[in-house]
Formats: C-alpha cells, structure tokens, sequence
C-alpha cells in the first residue's frame, strides 16, 4: 500500500521579525520559511489541545453541578413565589 501526499495550498504572507534573531536563525536552517511553518503547526496543535482540555473541564464541571442539581435540586427553589 503507498501513500501519496497531496500538495499543500501554500500562499505567501508578510511577518515583521526581529532581524537580528532572522540572522540568527539562518545559521540553523537553510529553509526559513519551513522551520517557521512547522513551529506555526507545533503551536496550533498546542493550542487546540489546550482549548480542548478547558473544554473537557467545562464539560465535566457541567455534568457535576447538574448531577448536584438533580440529586438536592436549586437554591432559588426554595424563593420562588407561586
């Protein structure tokens, strides 16, 4: 079984760098521009987890505070004028 890669749409784009850390960097990598789109791609992937974590905790705070509703019911239960 091979795989095959589709080609990636790629689009120029304009950053304002610090030169001097532009300098150095060019003594590490001969491709600039893909050293910076693997660490744009790290981020991303970072970022997601972590906004899938607070998700995860949002839904599990969620789950317990309408099981703690379920069991003794709400506050303002005992407040509502009929």
């Amino acid at each position: 079984m091979s795989v095959t890669c589709s080609p990636v749409r790629k689009r120029p784009v304009n950053l304002t760098l610090n030169d001097s850390l532009v300098t150095q960097a060019k003594t590490y990598t001969s491709n600039l521009s893909a050293t910076m789109e693997l660490l744009l791609a790290e981020f991303v992937s970072q970022q997601q987890q972590a906004q899938h974590g607070r998700q995860q905790l949002a839904d599990a705070c969620v789950a317990d505070w309408n099981a703690v509703h379920a069991s003794v019911g709400s506050f303002a239960d005992e407040h509502v004028c009929l």
